[in-house]
């Protein structure tokens, strides 16, 4: 593990410390941000993770190389994306992230609401502190960006019908189907985005990520899995519903439509069947279980019908295992996964890169935590290439024109941000 230096400084005024931090990060060609924002999800006790700067970097083409990663005793963040799946062909990659890439930090910031602690490499904490302070926050006016659907309404409902006809002749029971928004030629200010992004839509797995060009802005509710000692967590999200926040009585009256939904837990149920045979492949025998089942998870828009499936990892088990064993998940590709992740590559009209991927980190002692990269703009500042996908899961029961009613309402506060409204 690297030397590094280690100092606790006072915040005065967290929101404007905040902003400064954004600011200041924008100067690295790698950063991961991660926040909680509030939610009790995190592993460590602090609402923001920041990893600045690489110390080493570990780039892989596909999670089958993901064994040739070396032994850490150090802090990990990084990202692995959907079309890291050797049986993904990649066509484009117009965002411009790496497969797989981890990097170990030179710095590490830990943010409170009431403190700041740094632990640095070679670099002074007193030294990133004033940095941060005098770091200024500029008054930005952010132009709008219009962006455009890959496929029209009418292709679309086509593709679910068509979806559908695989369903009925049992070649699958249940797909994510998801579609591209996009704007080839979009000057953003990525740090102001994601600012106005998390103000609107704040969830429990954000991040803010750099990798040279390329920038995702994500607010994610799903955690995708995480390992503490010896016990893994997946918590996919299969259903959702409008909230109705100027109603209290019909906001409640929603979530039980919503819990109480047959078609919602029929989703739900078969995607946690496939997450329990993803885990019991490197758990231990019986001890893969279901520690909550169609709960009801309240976000500042929606409502999402969670589950909770958790087992005991073999004592042998590395990271490797576990991904391979688990990605990608199963709430982002359907049941059987193998069957559905050619239907996904016949029928999607983008390549999803890093979208439906996971970004998180492994600490020091091998746990680790990592979200699904949904509800997440893309950008690549070089290329002024913006988008963003949207989907739902797909079943015998499902009606099209109310799946991409589904998909307009996950969109609604990222189509928000960038429309300035």
């Amino acid at each position: 593990m690297l030397q590094r230096n280690t100092n606790t400084y006072t915040i005065d005024n967290y929101d404007v410390f905040y902003l400064k931090m954004l600011n200041w990060l924008s100067q690295f060609n790698i950063f991961c941000l991660l926040h909680n924002n509030g939610y009790a999800n995190s592993k460590v006790n602090n609402s923001i993770i920041v990893a600045i700067d690489a110390h080493q970097i570990f780039t892989y083409n596909n999670v089958d190389e993901l064994h040739k990663m070396p032994t850490h005793s150090d802090w990990l963040f990084g990202h692995i994306s959907y079309s890291s799946i050797s049986t993904v062909t990649v066509n484009s990659n117009p965002i411009g992230f790496e497969q797989i890439q981890f990097f170990v930090p030179k710095i590490i910031l830990f943010l409170g609401t009431t403190e700041i602690t740094i632990h640095s490499y070679k670099v002074t904490p007193q030294s990133i502190v004033t940095a941060i302070n005098n770091t200024n926050i500029p008054n930005t006016t952010q132009p709008k960006v219009a962006v455009q659907p890959k496929v029209t309404k009418a292709q679309y409902i086509e593709h679910i019908n068509a979806l559908k006809q695989h369903i009925l002749r049992g070649d699958c029971y249940e797909i994510n189907y998801c579609q591209e928004f996009y704007s080839a030629n979009a000057a953003i200010n990525p740090i102001d985005i994601f600012t106005k992004l998390n103000a609107v839509s704040p969830n429990p797995y954000a991040a803010l990520y750099k990798q040279q060009h390329s920038y995702v802005l994500c607010q994610s509710p799903e955690r995708y899995i995480s390992k503490v000692e010896n016990i893994l967590t997946s918590q996919p999200i299969k259903g959702t519903i409008k909230r109705n926040t100027g109603d209290a009585q019909n906001d409640e009256l929603l979530k039980q439509q919503l819990q109480q939904s047959p078609k919602e837990q029929s989703e739900n149920v078969m995607i946690v069947d496939l997450v329990r045979n993803d885990l019991s492949r490197v758990c231990m025998p019986h001890t893969v279980k279901v520690s909550e089942l169609f709960g009801v998870h309240t976000y500042p828009q929606v409502h999402h019908l969670i589950s909770t499936v958790q087992g005991s990892l073999m004592p042998n088990a590395t990271f490797a295992d576990i991904i391979q064993a688990t990605f990608p998940m199963g709430s982002m590709t359907g049941a059987p996964k193998v069957k559905v992740m050619e239907l996904i590559s016949k029928y999607e009209a983008t390549n999803r890169g890093l979208f439906s991927g996971t970004i998180g980190y492994i600490m020091p002692n091998g746990n680790f935590d990592f979200n699904v990269v949904i509800r997440s703009i893309l950008y690549n500042v070089a290329t002024q290439y913006i988008s963003y996908f949207v989907g739902s899961g797909i079943t015998i029961y499902c009606n099209a024109e109310q799946e991409y009613e589904e998909c307009l309402l996950k969109a609604k506060a990222m189509q928000q941000v960038l429309l300035g409204e």
